[in-house]
């Protein structure tokens, strides 16, 4: 389904982005500037630069933006200075930047809304357009949960499958561990540079080499709790399907499980003993309608009834992509729009198109409105295209 919904928003930008064209270095650079700039989430910056034709532009036209939606502050993007050396650092590292208009992002990725526009990367990037499969759990894993997910990862990469996984400890570590030398995908709620937990440096170093690394967030930035989820739909959002070991109800791969359900990926689940909190998890969702699996095989036999062929990659030529942005998307929005808007919201997330039909305004006009507003740090959007008011400072 992430191949179907790819490509259709692709069709529609194709007169934005040449097919297969690779990002020039400054707009690159200038990528990594808006996407670093306060207030901008991913869904702004695709719509800031579906407006002004590019990153640059966006950035000339930020100020002004950001003015117009009540911000009392200026809006600056990080000084060119300081991504240059972010830039050059992690080039060092042997890494590289690709963004959303590269023909190596992730075809799968750009199924999601929420799809990070700017990556860091170190390893080989091939594998992120290879047909993948997330394996997450407990990080208290059990001895025998950790056997199984290595086992388990061993046994898919051996079928063609890459394996993603977000690097912690557990059930997260073995899979990696199973699938190092078949293909693996690690990505990391820190810096790229910043290896968490310490204790797996060394199985970074052998992924970074023989594997691949992702980070969204700035080279040197530490984890931190909101960072984790953040990650979470990455690791699901490259992937046809989650694979859930073991896990408490409340654990980051119930999280993981759920953003992927979100973004229209298959959930898979181990069941374990009703005594064993880790199995929780997995049990309550194979009661919500998960595939319960118990080996390889069973995952292979879903992919293949539903694709034809499980080891299948997705289409190379279609890559590019930025959400919709509909109608005329240089419509002034009415006077007094943002005021109308903003006594619709609340502390409460709303959708934006509950929006639309309690402010009777055009798809264009809203969303320029609401991009304004977000410039001057009054709203945010949230996953699922739900605002949020924020307090003002």
């Amino acid at each position: 389904m992430f191949e179907i919904t790819a490509t259709l928003r692709y069709i529609n930008m194709l007169d934005l982005f040449p097919q297969n064209k690779p990002t020039p270095e400054a707009e690159r650079i200038a990528a990594l500037r808006l996407f670093r700039t306060d207030s901008i989430g991913p869904i702004t910056f695709y719509q800031l630069v579906e407006r002004f034709g590019s990153a640059a532009e966006s950035l000339l036209a930020l100020p002004e933006l950001a003015k117009r939606g009540g911000r009392k502050k200026p809006l600056k993007a990080p000084d060119e200075k300081y991504i240059m050396r972010e830039y050059k650092a992690l080039q060092k590292l042997g890494g590289r930047i690709i963004t959303y208009a590269d023909k190596e992002y992730p075809l799968a990725l750009t199924a999601t809304d929420d799809a990070p526009p700017v990556i860091s990367i170190i390893g080989n990037a091939a594998l992120l357009n290879k047909s993948c499969l997330a394996i997450v759990g407990a990080r208290n894993a059990s001895l025998n949960g950790k056997k199984f997910a290595y086992k388990l990862a061993a046994e898919l990469g051996a079928r063609g499958q890459v394996i993603t996984s977000g690097l912690a400890r557990g059930i997260d570590t073995s899979a990696h561990q199973g699938s190092v030398n078949t293909g693996t995908i690690a990505v990391v709620a820190s810096g790229i540079d910043v290896v968490y937990p310490e204790e797996n440096q060394k199985l970074y170093e052998e992924i970074a080499e023989k594997g691949l690394i992702i980070a969204e967030s700035a080279l040197g930035a530490k984890p931190y709790a909101a960072a984790f989820p953040k990650r979470n739909r990455i690791v699901s959002g490259i992937s046809k399907g989650v694979i859930v070991v073991e896990a408490t109800r409340r654990s980051g791969s119930l999280i993981t499980a759920r953003l992927a359900g979100e973004q229209g990926r298959d959930v898979y689940a181990v069941p374990g003993s009703p005594f064993d909190p880790r199995a929780s998890g997995p049990n309550h969702l194979i009661r919500e309608g998960a595939t319960l699996i118990r080996n390889a095989d069973d995952v292979i036999e879903i992919l293949m009834n539903f694709s034809g062929n499980a080891l299948r990659e997705p289409p190379t030529s279609v890559v590019n992509f930025i959400p919709p942005y509909h109608e005329n998307q240089n419509e002034d929005p009415p006077e007094k729009a943002q005021e109308q808007i903003l006594t619709h919201l609340s502390f409460t997330p709303i959708s934006v198109d509950e929006l639309i039909r309690a402010c009777h305004l055009s798809i264009s006009a809203l969303q320029t409105s609401l991009l304004e507003l977000e410039l001057a740090g009054r709203i945010k959007r949230l996953h699922g295209n739900r605002i949020i008011l924020l307090e003002e400072e």
